[in-house]
């Protein structure tokens, strides 16, 4: 986090893509188009004309949305510099599929880049452009934004289309319901030294630009003034230059393929024939029940009547549950957002409180003000693709041929090694996340075995008081199919891409 000095500033959403503010839930169609670069000159032609959406909030709001992403060959492609490359972060450049990186993020034995079926050798893409549109407008949108140029411009790698579950993903379970509230108002003061752990994240964690959870500014592409960018970007402050990466971020994506017959049948095996307690041991894996709720106490008091459901389901914390026997430690939710696990609450005195804040007293577990968690959240904007399998159905034979399901998992950060890459790495594929050992993620590991752990397919669930129960032999049910790292940039940077 470089420390990069600059005024602050509201957002520009007019400059911001809107992806970044808003889901587009709304707009239950999407596709995906990733495409490599055929013409340049075409597609810098097409790039200009395109009617990319903006964060601006409208009423009504618009039926369609046009989004479009880089990854670094794309801009390399596209003319770029190397010199103007070099500001952009070392993880966006090198790439999701090389080998080091791979092992970082368990993309090994089936998961491995081979067996891909985009962005993997002689697959690479260079744009995400992402469609979405309430389903009677889609068709149409797709044909008129292509337009006459899309061929000559472009080599389309693979379309991904995309399903509506109402919500839900492809195992069952309503999804999309923790989230980060993004500070855009800038309002708390950064660095914090709140002591609860709190759901509101700095505006700098998703768009760089801003002040991120350090109080920093993350590392961007900043540029020396020149005719092409002199009118167009914005400036930065001491020294002079020209901000190439504000209001843009950084977008994850990732094709997973979910064996969702697998899945149940499994915990239909280990329940012993019984769907309900099926479901009971399904929902210990995710840390929810099928319907969304947590496995913990909401905690209801701290929530206006007149929140949503899915506001009020993620309203939680682990306070309740220090010893993971209502949702156990090594619980999907629990690893992808561990909340306040990593430091018991409690209620001090102001003067208590003053003395901890200034660095004064004896130091201790229960006095460390800083939760990791806060530095590694992510904003997810993924689809669902493939159709709806209820549990039932799940444990009938499956037809001759059956169409995958899964989820194209996307999601934005200013910091893709401290945030997405952290996520993945220490939380969601290790053996040894919150004293677990022989472990990993219950639904999205690959079980592979890791130096000093041969087992990966365990799952323990505590018990108040008596012995926990221990599930062995996990198969794995997600696979890796593809993925990539891409730049969203702001339509200002996009306008300077595409040589406007």
């Amino acid at each position: 986090m470089a420390g990069t000095a600059m005024t602050y500033s509201m957002v520009d959403y007019a400059d911001v893509q809107g992806l970044v503010r808003f889901g587009y839930g709304r707009m239950t169609s999407a596709s995906y188009a990733l495409v490599r670069v055929k013409n340049v000159a075409a597609a810098k032609a097409w790039l200009r004309a395109a009617p990319v959406t903006n964060a601006v909030e409208k009423s009504p709001p618009p039926t369609t949305a046009l989004q479009i992403a880089f990854t670094a060959p794309g801009l390399t492609n596209l003319g770029l510099p190397k010199s103007v490359m070099e500001g952009f972060s070392r993880e966006f450049r090198t790439g999701m599929s090389k080998k080091f990186r791979a092992r970082l993020l368990g993309d090994v034995g089936r998961n491995a880049r081979k067996h891909w079926d985009w962005s993997g050798p002689g697959s690479e893409a260079h744009l995400l452009v992402m469609f979405f549109a309430e389903h009677e407008h889609f068709d149409s949108f797709v044909q008129s934004t292509k337009g006459n140029t899309w061929s000559d411009a472009f080599e389309e790698v693979i379309w991904l289309d995309t399903s509506d579950l109402d919500g839900d993903e492809p195992f069952g379970f309503a999804d999309g319901i923790s989230q980060p509230q993004i500070d855009w108002e800038q309002q708390l003061e950064r660095p914090h030294t709140q002591l609860e752990y709190t759901n509101i994240a700095a505006l700098g964690e998703f768009l760089l630009g801003y002040r991120n959870e350090y109080g920093k500014f993350t590392d961007r592409p900043l540029l020396d003034p020149d005719p092409a960018n002199a009118e167009l970007l914005p400036a930065v402050d001491a020294p002079a230059k020209k901000d190439l990466g504000r209001n843009g971020t950084y977008l994850v994506m990732r094709q997973l393929k979910q064996d969702v017959r697998e899945f149940w049948k499994f915990l239909y095996e280990q329940a012993d024939g019984n769907l309900a307690e099926a479901n009971q041991l399904g929902a210990k894996m995710v840390g929810r029940t099928r319907a969304g709720d947590p496995l913990v106490p909401i905690q209801a008091e701290s929530i206006p009547g007149t929140e949503p459901r899915t506001v009020k389901q993620n309203q939680f914390t682990y306070e309740a549950d220090p010893a993971g026997a209502r949702c156990p430690f090594g619980a999907h939710i629990r690893r992808a957002n561990p909340r306040n696990s990593d430091f018991p609450e409690r209620r001090i005195g102001a003067l208590r409180k003053l003395i901890i804040i200034l660095g004064f007293g004896p130091k201790g577990f229960y006095d460390d003000l800083t939760s990791s968690v806060r530095f590694h959240r992510i904003l997810r904007r993924g689809r669902e693709y493939g159709s709806e399998l209820s549990p039932e159905q799940a444990l009938q034979p499956p037809p001759a041929e059956e169409l995958p399901r899964g989820l194209h998992f996307i999601c934005l950060n200013a910091n893709i090694s401290r945030q997405f890459e952290f996520l993945q790495n220490a939380w969601i594929a290790s053996t040894k996340f919150a004293g677990l050992t022989g472990e990993s993620d219950p639904v999205l590991g690959n079980r592979k075995p890791i130096p000093g752990c041969p087992v990966t397919g365990n799952f323990k669930m505590p018990n108040d008081g008596t012995l926990p129960r221990r599930v062995s032999g996990l198969p794995q049910f997600v696979i890796v199919k593809g993925g990539a790292y891409f730049f969203l940039p702001s339509l200002r940077a996009l306008r300077y891409f595409a040589g406007a």
